[in-house]
């Protein structure tokens, strides 16, 4: 019998310097850079509480005194302890330094990526396949509008920035069976634990059509700000089925207002 849905653990890498949003990063960590007056790192968790998934292990590192200082603001019904992992560790020594600290299935997640992912729809998909792990996929956001050619060859139409289906891209949300532990190899997350465990046999992938944007810069943030000046972001909608209109704004913690 597996835990109850509602205690899954999230854990959050959150100790990077952040160099690619440098030198807004030089005073401030890149998760607690703000997004319409929440820092992002919040947003990140509440897309998680606003599912159900209230216990959270952020695992910090750079100005880790100051993600503990803002942990404290977070709401009394949440459960969050933060963890100094180092300050040069990489993201795979961070999640492994935090293994005593979860149980036998946990979400992990970075603390610079935004979507309205369906969490619960995600743990169901990892517990059937069986697999040690399973990660999000979007397809690839094309930085560079393209140009559609008619038959004739002349220039149809243009698309603005358009998602490249055909290519798919690891969207940072993760589920963990505790077991990976066992298989574990490498420092580095991305370069060496998840294609040791796609080599093993044991990565699943889980689709996301829905929204989704990384804040790899300053500039990123700034646009996800635009994005919830006029209420809750597009991440902060709970998913629905495949092809079905969002639900509606996923309700923030109990003493939290949508911005």
């Amino acid at each position: 019998m597996g835990m109850p849905a509602a205690d899954v653990r999230t854990v959050i890498l959150c100790g990077g310097k952040g160099t690619r949003a440098y030198p807004n990063t030089v005073e401030v960590p890149k998760p607690l850079l703000e997004i319409c007056n929440r820092p992002m790192l919040q947003h990140v968790m509440e897309i998680y509480a606003g599912q159900g998934f209230r216990r959270f292990t952020l695992a910090a590192g750079f100005k880790a005194e100051m993600v503990a200082d803002f942990a404290t603001t977070l709401p009394a019904d949440w459960e969050v302890e933060v963890v100094d992992t180092g300050l040069e560790t990489n993201t795979g020594g961070r999640v492994n330094a935090v293994r005593d600290r979860v149980g036998e299935v946990f979400f992990c997640t970075y603390a610079d990526g935004l979507g309205d992912i369906d969490l619960p729809a995600q743990l169901a998909v990892h517990r059937a396949s069986g697999a040690a792990a399973t990660l999000t996929t979007v397809a690839l956001p094309s930085p560079y509008g393209t140009i559609e050619l008619d038959r004739d060859g002349r220039v149809a139409r243009f698309t603005e920035k358009p998602r490249l289906q055909d290519h798919r891209i690891n969207a940072g949300f993760f589920v963990f069976s505790r077991r990976v532990f066992d298989l574990w190899w490498g420092e580095d997350l991305e370069r060496q634990v998840l294609p040791h465990l796609a080599g093993l046999g044991e990565l699943r992938p889980f689709p996301h059509e829905g929204f989704w944007k990384s804040a790899d810069t300053y500039k990123d943030t700034q646009e996800l700000a635009a994005l919830c000046r006029s209420g809750p972001g597009p991440w902060l909608t709970r998913p629905g089925p495949v092809g079905s209109e969002h639900q509606g704004p996923v309700a923030h913690g109990a003493d939290e207002a949508p911005a």
